[in-house]
Formats: C-alpha cells, sequence, structure tokens
C-alpha cells in the first residue's frame, strides 16, 4: 500500500510515523498487532492457481492469518479469486495478498518471481515424487502450491515446481477438500518452522512495514493522518 509517499521512509520514520498511528488505534487492538506480529512469517508462503469457490478462497485465508503466515499468492488464469466475507471474517486484511492477473496465462510468472526470491516451490499434489507432509524439508523458505478444486494444479505448476508433497491418507477418498487440505498442511508445517532453530522470523523492517499497514486499516482516514504526520514532523 503506497499513502502519502512514506513507503520512502527509512525504518527510523517509519517507526515514528508508526508510534503516531497507534495513537488512534485502541489499546486493545495495539496489543492484538503486536502479539500477532510475534508468530508471523515468510518462511512459508501459499500460492493459490486458478480457485474459484469463494468460500474456498476465503477459508484458507483465514486459516493463513490463524496461524501467522503473511504472503498468499493468487494466480487468476480463468477464474478470479472472489473473498467471501463472511467466511473470511476480515483476515484478508491482515495478510499481504500479491495476485498474478495482468496475462491469460500467470502461473510461470508467479511461479519465476517466487524462484527468483529464494522459494523453493512446493506443489502438493499425489505426484509419484511426493513425499508425505512430514518429510518435507523446512529448513530453507519455500512456497506450498494448491491448485483449483476440480483438478488440482495445471501441467505447467507441476512442470515447474522443485519438489511434491502430499498428506498421507489410508482411506477410500484420494482427496481432501481444498481449504481443508491447505489448513492441515498450514498449522502442521507453521508449528515444525516455529520450533526448528532456522530463521524464520520477520526482520525489524518487515515488521514495521506489516504494522503500518495494519494501522492504516484501522484508523479513519489514514491518509490524512499520514500527509500532516510527513509535512509536522520530517
Amino acid at each position: 500500500m503506497n499513502m502519502s509517499g512514506s513507503d520512502e521512509l527509512n525504518i527510523w520514520q517509519k517507526k515514528k510515523l508508526l508510534d503516531y498511528l497507534l495513537e488512534f488505534v485502541t489499546p486493545h487492538k495495539q496489543q492484538l498487532f503486536f502479539d500477532s506480529i510475534k508468530y508471523r512469517t515468510r518462511h512459508l508462503g501459499i500460492m493459490l492457481e486458478d480457485i474459484y469457490q469463494s468460500h474456498n478462497a476465503s477459508a484458507v485465508l483465514r486459516t493463513c492469518d490463524c496461524f501467522g503466515i503473511q504472503d498468499v499468492h493468487i494466480v487468476e488464469n480463468r477464474n478470479k479469486y472472489e473473498v467471501n466475507r463472511d467466511v473470511a471474517l476480515g483476515s484478508n486484511k491482515w495478510l499481504n495478498l500479491f495476485k498474478y492477473n495482468d496475462k491469460d496465462h500467470n502461473t510461470a510468472e508467479a511461479i519465476n518471481t517466487l524462484k527468483k526470491k529464494g522459494y523453493r516451490m512446493v506443489a502438493t499434489t499425489l505426484h509419484r515424487k511426493a513425499v508425505p507432509l512430514n518429510e518435507l524439508s523446512i529448513d530453507n523458505k519455500f512456497v506450498l502450491l494448491f491448485g483449483t478444486e476440480l483438478t488440482g494444479l495445471s501441467e505447467e505448476a507441476t512442470e515447474l515446481a522443485d519438489e511434491f508433497c502430499k498428506i498421507p491418507m489410508v482411506g477410500f477418498t484420494e482427496s481432501l477438500n481444498i481449504s481443508v487440505t491447505v489448513a492441515i498442511m498450514v498449522h502442521y508445517l507453521s508449528e515444525k518452522i516455529r520450533v526448528a532453530e532456522i530463521d524464520w522470523e520477520l526482520s525489524e523492517t518487515e515488521k514495521t512495514d506489516i504494522l503500518l499497514d495494519w494501522a492504516r486499516r484501522v484508523v479513519k482516514k489514514p491518509d490524512v493522518l499520514e500527509r500532516n504526520f510527513i509535512k509536522q514532523h520530517l
């Protein structure tokens, strides 16, 4: 979110701006902000390819917020990603959503963009090379790829993936609803990440940027407040 040129401020200036905006946030909400930011991570991200059922799309956002996953990458090829407010319960306000929809086919661009940022791309699929969830390495940052409700991930996404992962099942049915799949995998992996001896936490700069976004989303007329602060103090 780019407001009043504040994205050009240095970290010290952003922290001063954050302190100012928090003056307009209730103490209870402030405490929620600081309690939540401690557990946020970008070590694990989620990518959704062509999800079209709004209740599934929204349930995934709710899961990510509940378990501290900050970034959700949304690929829109044939289907537009719609959020059902009754299901999401405002969870989209607390996440960073990145949409890839400039072309007719956006999967490759999305995956390659994240690979350039150092992410391993892990396709969730019953591919013959898929490892069970508990065997997936968490040492380096990664993104889980989930496909459309009917057909799963596209062939392109599968070909571009670095690794494959599955939830072991012992019943007659071989698949779960996508929102359930995301919930199981994100809960397990987020817990595993936080107890591991790896650098999963956000940097101070990332925390400040996210807290600023959260503050902007709850105060009234944040653009006016920012302009006034920058004019008077910076």
